[in-house]
């Protein structure tokens, strides 16, 4: 169960917030706050695992009040403006929900940010195989038998996934690389990554996923070859 406050100056979203915790029963609604200074010191001196905080406060910020805090809790802000989702982006924020806030839209947030959890304290069976990476201002969560092939961009990545657009996130291939079954996942080029399940063939230092991609097998991971031909079928 995830210990959670809530902080924000309108009354009525505080208690929309409470109501809406109680119908997810991983969720324990410690406290909530109308003020972000009283909200800063209860983080200050308890240990949460996620918070719900409004942007947009009189006194301070929720983006500066986060910031201001050595130990950050897993952060889901609130905003009746969209324009203030960028400056959270480097909070690492689990996700944002645009106000007025609804059941549904809640809950997928606070879904995410329960699998999040699980995933971080390697809680497997919680999770299935997937892997979670920070897009668009917001985590992602990425089934691992969704992912096409994995393609590094200098300091970023894109994951290519056998159904819908691209992802793109800042991170290295070494580093993904780390995240992912090493038995499930390997490196073929300086550039890419690929599921070794989706190989359909290999001819000539190319090989072909079932999609239809080629994709070329530079000499430093020549070995993928032997090693995928010697796999049992």
């Amino acid at each position: 169960m995830l210990k959670c406050i809530a902080i924000d100056d309108e009354p009525f979203a505080l208690e929309l917030i409470k109501e809406f915790a109680k119908q997810v029963p991983e969720l324990q609604l410690m406290q909530t706050f109308d003020d972000a200074i009283s909200g800063g010191e209860f983080l200050r001196q308890n240990q949460i695992d996620l918070l719900f905080i409004d942007i947009n406060m009189p006194d301070i910020t929720g983006i500066e009040l986060v910031r201001s805090l050595q130990q950050k809790p897993m952060t889901i802000f609130t905003t009746a403006y969209k324009k203030f989702a960028f400056d959270g982006f480097e909070l690492d924020a689990i996700d944002y929900l645009l106000k007025p806030i609804d059941f549904e839209r809640f809950k997928k947030a606070a879904t995410k940010a329960i699998e999040f959890h699980a995933y971080k304290t390697s809680k497997k069976d919680l999770l299935g195989e997937s892997l979670f990476v920070r897009s668009e201002y917001k985590m992602i969560k990425i089934e691992l038998n969704d992912i096409d092939y994995i393609e590094g961009l200098e300091d970023y990545i894109k994951i290519h996934l056998t159904n819908g657009r691209p992802i793109l996130t800042l991170m290295t291939l070494k580093a993904v690389l780390e995240k992912l079954p090493a038995d499930k996942f390997k490196r073929i080029h300086r550039s890419y990554i690929v599921p070794v399940n989706k190989v359909k063939s290999i001819l000539n230092k190319k090989i072909t996923l079932a999609s239809g991609v080629e994709l070329g097998i530079s000499d430093t991971y020549v070995s993928f070859i032997n090693e995928w031909m010697n796999m049992p079928r």
